[in-house]
């Protein structure tokens, strides 16, 4: 019966007609059968850029009897020949979709032949005539190619020893003509004449070498302009970064100076990251890590990580230690660990020195006094600006002082060494800044030595000094301090690094101030400095993001000497992007209701392979089991079947994603409360397949194969502040805090390829190989065991990773961020 199918009965169950289905389908719903049929996302936005095309491929596809393992290369092959296909003779066309639903065709070659022979039968199209037509059913085995191509070669012999290796391309080329070797796999006819060639004529000699012809010099400046590479964009070539000193460009007022430090770096560049290890590192932080290890990175320098100790009384080593593992998180090596206070001894006698030379001095005055003087009263600038009495004291008095302070005859907010600036300055970088303040604290890697401590204005430029620092890259709020930076290193007579800003990296509807944040832990209002809704990036590491989509944002973003404040949605929309290239995708119900397929028996168990990510054969797969029993979510099952409506519900066909057939429920139970408690179904495998209006997800009630996979918990996180200002809130920032920021669920499930998705965690980027300079700075570093690393979309419900609470016996989920918003979804 199958070779006498006409095609005027091919529709006759199938209403409306097609090209009234398609009228009806925009963009996105095509884009939507496009990717469940296995296209690419690059390549479906190649597809509908031809409307024609993409018109004539959704057609194509609503033909097919099953999307399941789709030939979509000669479909989209298919639908680039029919695009202008006329009405008369659409009816057709579904001969040839058929053929190759059911790989009867299998190359281009055949396809041709038969929408050629189509076109030009029409209504006396018969699947005999097609396969006939195109070799459907002929094979044509490497032996034969073998023995044919020996005939051929050996009637042309002359011909071939004449002129040896030059004929081979038209040799193919006649080969592939041969009547007989019409429907030969095109691949296979090279390597068959090369072997043959290479038997007759034995390896290339001087007689095969090609003479190339002589070229005309072109003139220099057009030759030049030529051979200059193309430059490739990047953060770190152009814009601020872009537009840098190259080491050795900073000025010095000592030439002497820049030679002794070009000799150590020898022309490299040398970054710092130097964080306060006072806190937890926040996103804004990553901008500055991004800067200062990629710049370095990016032109094969260095770049220290340093820590600015200078504080005793705020600095703790649960700090330190996660600053470090951090920057290692987004994938940078220090150069060196250093710390501030690595230098204590050398900034001191910088000190004595800079008294010595008349521009530092002992002052007395209270912090009150201090701002009177630099012309604040009340608040308010613009008074009369003028130093304090011990200004102008002696070199001795002032050394005295110093190192009274220094001995501890001095307590806290007593005395403090000032720098002798100059008051007429604009700038108020330049009023006499303070440069040792006495704490009386023990520090963490000193201990009791030292009574007094230098400040950030006077350890931070003499230290990047120190280290040979050839760009010392800052936020703008450093701007005024610039003038001082350069002041003191000239002062003291040292190298004097080029410090630059550029714009700070700020999230709006959050909080990142760490006194804030502290409020927030200490108070309750979250579970930790790593609590997923805090955009600290321990926080942000916890709930998943991975590093590289942290500093890929960054990249988007730019450097400028603007400060970024960025709305949360476009950090997880960049985040969403990042994930929907780089993560397996799974199966899971967050709320179960079992389905009982009434026609299959008890025992009934089926095997499916199931791709990791369709389209990405790299991915790999996994095989999933199919039982009587199954269960769905209870969001895809209504009681009463609707038009509007596509997923399960009484009397209505449903498929299943990668299940051949189709479900169709016959009843469902409910508990006293009203909730569904069971639903039963038919397991259309007796009548002849149909294609449904949506699938669903699954997962098999297959105890012997551990399915389905029972979670103790799943984590849904939302915003944690209900607006864009939480600091705007009249009644404070903890009142706009919003109530469901966190969604705790306690019965969800998932497939068995959870495991394997563990075990392969974490995941390499498909395009891991094809990385520019900029993405292999940028990628981050993942080892596996780390639990936020084991992520994955769960499908049609979000992005999601395994928390650190997880144990053997009880997992633990967090959701990343949602799936993009889907109107389709609702359906």
């Amino acid at each position: 019966m199958k070779n006498e199918i006409l095609p005027s009965l091919l529709f006759a169950n199938h209403q409306p007609p097609i090209q009234q289905q398609m009228s009806t389908f925009s963009e996105e719903e095509l884009a939507t059968q496009f990717e469940k049929l296995g296209f690419q996302d690059k390549k479906v936005k190649e597809i509908l850029k031809n409307k024609k095309v993409s018109t004539a491929l959704g057609e194509i596809i609503a033909e097919l009897p099953s999307t399941e393992n789709a030939n979509t290369a000669l479909l989209h092959s298919f639908a680039s020949l029919a695009k202008d296909t006329s009405d008369e003779l659409k009816p057709y066309r579904k001969l040839v979709t058929l053929a190759i639903a059911d790989s009867r065709l299998k190359t281009n070659l055949q396809l041709d032949a038969a929408w050629t022979y189509v076109k030009e039968h029409k209504e006396a199209s018969t699947n005999a005539g097609l396969d006939e037509a195109a070799g459907v059913g002929i094979e044509v085995t490497e032996a034969q190619i073998n023995e044919e191509v020996a005939k051929y070669i050996n009637e042309n012999k002359t011909e071939i020893e004449t002129q040896r290796y030059k004929i081979v391309p038209s040799l193919l080329t006649s080969v592939k003509k041969l009547p007989s070797l019409k429907w030969a796999n095109p691949g296979a006819f090279k390597p068959i004449i090369d072997k043959q060639i290479l038997e007759l004529l034995g390896p290339k000699d001087e007689r095969d070498l090609v003479k190339k012809k002589e070229k005309k010099e072109k003139p220099t400046a057009q030759k030049a302009v030529k051979e200059e590479p193309a430059k490739v964009r990047s953060m770190f070539s152009e814009g601020f970064l872009g537009a840098l000193h190259k080491p050795g460009e900073n000025v010095q007022v000592n030439q002497k100076l820049m030679d002794e430090h070009l000799k150590f770096t020898g022309g490299r560049v040398f970054t710092r990251f130097p964080p306060e290890p006072n806190g937890y590192l926040h996103i804004g932080h990553s901008k500055a890590i991004a800067v200062n290890f990629g710049y370095a990175k990016f032109h094969d320098g260095v770049c220290y990580l340093r820590y600015d100790d200078t504080n005793p009384e705020a600095e703790e080593e649960q700090y330190f230690t996660s600053i470090r593992e951090t920057v290692d998180w987004l994938g940078f090596k220090p150069y060196k660990i250093t710390y501030s206070s690595d230098y204590f001894d050398h900034l001191y006698e910088l000190a004595e020195f800079l008294i010595k030379k008349g521009l530092a001095y002992v002052c007395f005055c209270t912090a009150e006094e201090m701002k009177i003087g630099r012309g604040l009263v009340n608040g308010k600038g613009g008074h009369e600006r003028k130093g304090c009495p011990e200004r102008e004291k002696s070199v001795d008095v002032n050394l005295q002082e110093f190192r009274n302070m220094r001995d501890g005859k001095y307590g806290k907010g007593e005395a403090t060494l000032r720098m002798k600036q100059d008051f007429k300055n604009d700038n108020p970088q330049m009023w006499d800044l303070v440069a040792y303040r006495v704490l009386n604290a023990p520090h963490h890697r000193t201990g009791d030595k030292w009574k007094i401590y230098p400040t950030y204005d006077f350890t931070h430029c003499l230290v990047d000094s120190f280290e040979n620092i050839s760009h010392s890259l800052c936020t703008t709020e450093f701007y005024l301090s610039r003038e001082s930076y350069e002041w003191l290193c000239d002062a003291v007579e040292v190298y004097k690094p080029a410090q630059r800003e550029y714009g700070r990296l700020n999230l709006t509807g959050t909080i990142m101030s760490k006194r804030k944040i502290a409020k927030l832990v200490n108070d309750k209002y979250v579970h930790g400095w790593d609590d997923p809704r805090l955009f600290t990036l321990v926080g942000i590491r916890r709930r998943g993001v991975p590093p590289g989509a942290i500093l890929h944002f960054v990249a988007q973003l730019g450097v400028t000497t603007s400060n970024s404040n960025i709305q949360t949605a476009r950090f997880e929309s960049s985040v969403r992007k990042y994930l929907e290239d780089s993560t397996p995708r799974l199966m899971m119900v967050l709320d179960p209701i079992p389905v009982i397929l009434e026609n299959l028996p008890e025992d009934h168990y089926e095997e499916f392979d199931v791709p990791f990510k369709p389209g990405t054969p790299e991915m790999g797969s996994h095989k999933l089991p199919f039982t009587r029993k199954f269960y769905i979510d209870r969001s895809d099952f209504r009681e009463e079947a609707s038009k509007d409506y596509f997923r399960m519900a009484p009397g209505q066909s449903v498929g299943l994603l990668k299940v051949p057939h189709n479900v169709r429920v016959t009843s469902f139970t409910k508990d006293e409360s009203g909730n569904v408690t069971e639903i039963r179904a038919h397991y259309e495998n007796d009548v002849p397949a149909k294609k449904p209006k949506t699938f669903i997800q699954w997962i098999a009630d297959a105890p012997t194969k551990n399915s389905p996979v029972r979670l103790g918990e799943v984590r849904l996180f939302n915003q944690l502040f209900k607006s864009e200002n939480p600091e705007s809130n009249p009644d404070g920032f903890l009142a706009d805090i919003n109530p469901d920021s966190e969604t705790i669920l306690k019965n969800a499930i998932i497939e068995t390829g959870f495991f394997e998705v563990k075990e392969n965690s974490p995941w390499t980027p498909v395009n891991a190989q094809n990385q520019s300079k900029e993405e292999q700075v940028l990628q981050g570093k993942e080892t596996k065991g780390e639990p936020e690393a084991v992520r994955f979309q769960a499908l049609r419900v979000g992005y999601f990773c395994m928390d650190k609470d997880s144990t053997d016996s009880s997992i633990v989920l967090n959701r990343i961020v949602t799936l993009k918003e889907d109107s389709a979804k609702s359906k």
